[in-house]
Parts: structure tokens; sequence; C-alpha cells
């Protein structure tokens, strides 16, 4: 690998980030489409609003349902970018499959450790089947996604981002 082709950790982060944020509309489209083949029961609203209902109470704060939609958005897209900032600083350049492995990774170390741990949710292992099978889905086009877009962003700064010739400036 030449020298400049190596990224500092800032711009992988910038990149990842960057990513992680992209592929969480790809995930939440995906998340979206196959929450409506659910069956009623279990039509609730997914994780993501769980966890923001359950944290803020936890912290003596619940939100109305309309605030709780915003919040809820923004801390899913804030939580992909952050762990594409996590993907892109671990393996700056991650393949399809690497991608799908690192999604899971995320959904297992979400879902099976750290939102039980700090007492938002049960693990994954005490929720629907479906809803779990609809969820690590969604972490796999997550992951997929952000491997995708990490590898297009290294590609368009190394390139159209680069200093160089300026052959569209006019004559």
């Amino acid at each position: 690998m030449r020298d400049e082709d190596r990224l500092k950790l800032g711009t992988k982060l910038l990149i990842g980030g960057i990513a992680g944020f992209a592929a969480t509309l790809a995930m939440t489209a995906a998340m979206r489409r196959l929450h409506k083949r659910l069956p009623a029961e279990e039509r609730y609203p997914l994780t993501p609003r769980e966890i923001v209902d359950s944290g803020t109470e936890q912290v003596g704060v619940p939100l109305p349902d309309r605030p709780a939609r915003d919040v809820t958005l923004a801390a899913h897209f804030a939580y992909g970018a952050m762990m594409g900032a996590v993907i892109a600083a671990l393996n700056p350049d991650p393949k399809k499959k690497t991608g799908a492995a690192a999604g899971l990774a995320v959904w297992v170390a979400s879902y099976m450790g750290w939102i039980p741990a700090v007492g938002n949710l049960e693990a994954a292992t005490k929720h629907p089947p479906r809803r779990n099978a609809l969820m690590i889905a969604a972490h796999l086009v997550w992951g997929t996604a952000t491997a995708a877009a990490i590898r297009e962003l290294r590609l368009a700064r190394g390139s159209i981002f680069a200093k160089g010739p300026d052959k569209d400036a006019p004559r």
C-alpha cells in the first residue's frame, strides 16, 4: 500500500461516520418494509423506539410520542454513524462479507450486550423470533451498505476530491 493510500485515524472516522449514517437509511427502509410483514401482535414499535422510551423513563424524563419519534430517528442515525466510524477505524477497506459480519456483530453487541446490561431492554433471546430475524436482517443490510459506502468514499477521496489538474475549468 502506498503512503498516500494510508488513511489517518481522523479520516477513517469521518469516512466511516458518513458511511454508517448513509447505511442507516438503507437499514431503516428494510426495517420499515419488514415490520409490515410481522403478525399484527408483533407490529409494535421496533427496538430503537423501545430503547428511547426505556432510556428516557430511566432518567425520569419520559417523552410524549411525537418528540420520542424525533429523538428515536436522531439516535438511530447517530448510532449508525458512530458504529460506521468504529468499523472504518478497525478496517478501512471492508468487503461485503466483512460488512455483513460487522452488522451482525453490532446486533449481538447491542441486543445481547450493552442494551440489556444497562437495563434498557431484555436480551434478544427474550424477544419474539420474527422480530429478532427482522433486526438481524436489517443489521446485515446496514453492515453491507456501510462497507460499500466506505469503499466508495475512499475512492472518491482519492480521485474526484484529490488535488490535481482542473480539467473542468473554463479555458
